[in-house]
């Protein structure tokens, strides 16, 4: 089989996933440094495929995410996440990246950047400004300033980056090509976790973009549902970490010969139903931002309620690991201290407690019972 097949063909992506999060999870130890990035794991996502497999089947790609079959774009982050969460993270942000173009580019903007996609560049949503600051579109088509938080930094060659007026209005997105290796400044990204994620500050200074590299209007990136809403597949990568440290635990436990002690066992019942009850709520998101039944405000809120559900799974599953394997699960080379440091960081995304109260706004000024509230054909 020619694996360089586009997965709509005859390599199913879900199966391209498997593969890459196989070899990415027996490199992630060697790539856990500052500064360190999961390129060869990236060029296996080209390689297969699932760089391209994003493109809409209606400009020839394999439309991943699309109807009918949404679930297996969260399969896919799902297994990537899984392989290495920082892949999953740098993965998540190509197809962010994908989608905006699909729903807001030009016919010209889509062709000549997919088939950029199809070509093996890594794309990469980054629209963290410094506090107090944004970056910049002069008069002249000249970009003034950095963002910050930028993962893929030095790796990513198309950067959907937004700019605006002034740090409170409304951004305009552009589509920038970069130099591997170029602008970045990964000094200053010492997390506790992600560490080969590559995050760091690129600088566009002086950069001058051509109206073809400007996608959209101003407005259009946070326009609801699809800013908001995008949230869950960040969730469905944040799952297979979860995934993958619910494995190391489970194995840890089997090895040790400690799978007869009845509070281990309960542990790792509680672990399970922590982790099915994430994969319900990510796959049910997934299915409700695609199928785009619901009024926008219902969308975001169901997504929001994803999102701090995924979390909590996410750190129950910490906390009981971490308990059942103890003091070794915090040494370094023990599966577990990786896994746990990555996805714990992972988890901590922008604003959560403001998703969790604009979704019971929503839900409070909703009429009817609570079972209906998701489901379109009640409507």
């Amino acid at each position: 089989m020619d694996l360089r097949t586009p997965p709509n063909l005859t390599y199913g992506a879900v199966a391209a996933a498997r593969q890459v999060a196989t070899a990415a999870a027996l490199r992630a130890s060697a790539q856990d440094r500052d500064g360190g990035f999961p390129a060869e794991d990236v060029a296996d996502l080209g390689r297969l495929g699932l760089l391209a497999a994003p493109i809409p089947s209606a400009h020839g790609g394999a439309g991943l995410g699309e109807e009918p079959d949404a679930g297996d774009l969260a399969t896919v982050l799902r297994l990537v996440g899984y392989g290495n969460l920082a892949l999953g993270r740098v993965y998540e942000g190509h197809v962010n990246a994908l989608q905006l173009i699909a729903r807001y580019g030009t016919p010209t903007q889509r062709a000549r950047l997919f088939a950029d996609a199809r070509e093996g560049h890594l794309f990469g949503v980054w629209n963290t400004d410094p506090p107090g600051e944004c970056l910049r579109l002069g008069g002249d088509h000249r970009i003034r300033g950095v963002k910050t938080f930028a993962s893929g930094a030095g790796f990513v060659t198309r950067a959907l980056v937004t700019v605006k007026t002034a740090p409170d209005t409304a951004p305009l997105m552009l589509v920038v090509p970069l130099e591997p290796g170029s602008r970045a400044d990964l000094s200053g990204w010492r997390a506790h976790g992600m560490r080969a994620s590559a995050t760091g500050t690129v600088d566009f200074e002086d950069i001058t973009v051509t109206d073809d590299e400007i996608l959209g209007d101003w407005g259009n990136y946070h326009r609801q549902p699809v800013f908001s809403g995008g949230a869950w597949r960040f969730t469905a990568a944040q799952l297979g970490g979860i995934e993958a440290v619910f494995d190391a635990w489970r194995g840890h436990l089997v090895a040790t010969g400690r799978c007869g002690d009845p509070h281990q066992l309960a542990r790792m019942a509680e672990g399970a139903i922590a982790v099915e009850g994430a994969r319900q709520w990510v796959g049910r998101a997934a299915r409700i931002v695609a199928e785009d039944a619901l009024a926008p405000e219902r969308i975001v809120a169901f997504v929001n309620l994803a999102r701090i559900a995924v979390e909590r799974a996410g750190l129950d599953v910490l906390q009981l690991a971490q308990r059942s394997v103890g003091l070794q699960g915090f040494l370094r080379g023990h599966p577990l201290e990786r896994l746990s440091r990555d996805l714990a960081t992972y988890l901590r995304q922008p604003a959560p407690d403001r998703a969790l109260t604009t979704a019971a706004a929503e839900i409070l000024q909703a009429g009817g019972l609570v079972g209906d509230l998701f489901d379109a054909e009640d409507l």
